[in-house]
């Protein structure tokens, strides 16, 4: 199951609204119906439903067909948890409904708001989308301006309060806290895989054979060799890798005895795997560019950690409760979203080129998918990309 993970979703008023085609039959829900309340903040089911169809056509658009599988299928599939694919998807909106309005309630905080611009390409881009489609398909998905204005108003203050969340954690790290060691390896494999990519177990005999290989290259790099001209005699292959005592590639059990090994140069006995046997020796003790970079992860961990952190305590103060009866409501069985670009709508010849099977080139919807990971997808430019929805019965 992909999830968003805690940080809520990023999407913005520049991209944010492809064009869905809408398929099947539903009945018309009260969109001002309240779906949760976010402390004093009450969430309506217009809102609700708008950010559920967008990410509907993402993974209908784009995961479906990546998993092999059909929408409705996808959606039924066991998610874990005595879960369908659908309720874990729709407890992973819901959360991050939720804390996209938790992050607005604390702006101020931050003296985080929108500006003019920003303002003015939200209002458009949601007067856009209101125009481009019918009513029947704004139904469907609860496309209205008021819905869409909200949801990107959410979304865009999230987007800046993601890096000013960020601010303020200790940036100073150590090299003995970020210490990176490196070596060479060679790992010999227990199969062969032929051109067709096609994997075969080599015989008992073939192992002890090139158990006697590796044992080769251990002693006689050990003895002063070079590893790159002894392995090349045996038909193998100098791989490079860094790591500290908690790696866990290119193999365990090779790191474990890699970092045990006392002075660079020095050289691992025959480590045998499952799945092959290695050989490593050490090439230093302070991997600079790996250290450095390391250093760069710790403090990037330090950082998402605060953000989570101060997401969590938000999330315990507010008080938040879901109408699990309005949330039911909106299903994913009986609609279909694809989205589609503004391009696939309409032919050369001028014909409408709208169908079930149209694919989004548009990337707004690559920011749902990637909620969570990233902070660069802000809206600065006050653009807009919307395209028209069609309805079908």
């Amino acid at each position: 199951m992909v999830r968003f993970g805690k940080k809520a979703a990023i999407l913005t008023a520049a991209g944010v609204l492809a064009a869905m085609t809408v398929t099947g039959c539903s009945g018309s829900i009260d969109t001002d119906a309240v779906v949760a309340t976010v402390g004093d903040e009450e969430i309506p089911l217009g809102v609700a439903n708008f950010y559920a169809r967008m990410l509907q056509g993402e993974y209908e658009t784009y995961y479906a067909g990546m998993m092999g599988t059909t929408a409705e299928e996808m959606w039924a599939q066991d998610a874990g948890d005595d879960k369908t694919y659908e309720e874990s998807m729709k407890d992973t909106i819901m959360e991050n409904l939720e804390n996209l309005y938790i992050i607005f309630q604390h702006a101020a905080d931050y003296e985080v708001t929108l500006s003019e611009d920003e303002q003015k390409a939200i209002k458009d881009a949601a007067a856009q989308f209101s125009e481009d489609n019918t009513d029947e398909a704004k139904e469907t998905v609860s496309g209205y301006q008021k819905y869409i204005e909200k949801f990107l108003e959410l979304s865009t203050i999230q987007n800046k309060m993601y890096s000013k969340m960020r601010e303020g954690v200790d940036e100073e790290v150590s090299d003995e806290e970020a210490a990176q060691k490196s070596m060479q390896y060679v790992f010999f494999s227990y199969t062969t895989t032929d051109d067709s990519g096609n994997s075969t177990e080599l015989t008992d005999e073939e192992k002890e054979a090139l158990k006697t290989s590796a044992q080769d290259l251990s002693d006689r790099v050990k003895n002063g060799e070079d590893i790159e001209t002894v392995a090349s005699e045996l038909g193998a292959e100098v791989q490079t890798a860094t790591f500290d005592s908690e790696s866990t590639t290119p193999n365990e059990d090779l790191v474990a005895a890699a970092d045990a090994l006392a002075a660079e140069g020095d050289v691992t006995d025959v480590i045998e795997t499952d799945s092959g046997l290695y050989v490593g020796r050490l090439t230093s003790l302070l991997d600079r560019e790996a250290t450095d970079q390391e250093k760069e992860n710790i403090v990037e961990q330090r950082r998402q950690e605060q953000y989570d952190s101060l997401l969590e305590e938000w999330r315990d103060a507010a008080g938040i409760e879901v109408n699990k009866k309005v949330w039911n409501k909106v299903d994913f069985d009986d609609i279909g979203v694809t989205l589609t670009t503004s391009e696939e709508e309409t032919t050369g010849d001028g014909t409408d080129g709208t169908s079930e099977d149209s694919t989004a080139e548009d990337s707004s919807t690559d920011a749902a998918a990637d909620a969570g990971t990233t902070d660069d997808t802000a809206a600065e430019d006050g653009s807009t990309d919307t395209a028209g929805t069609d309805a079908a019965e």
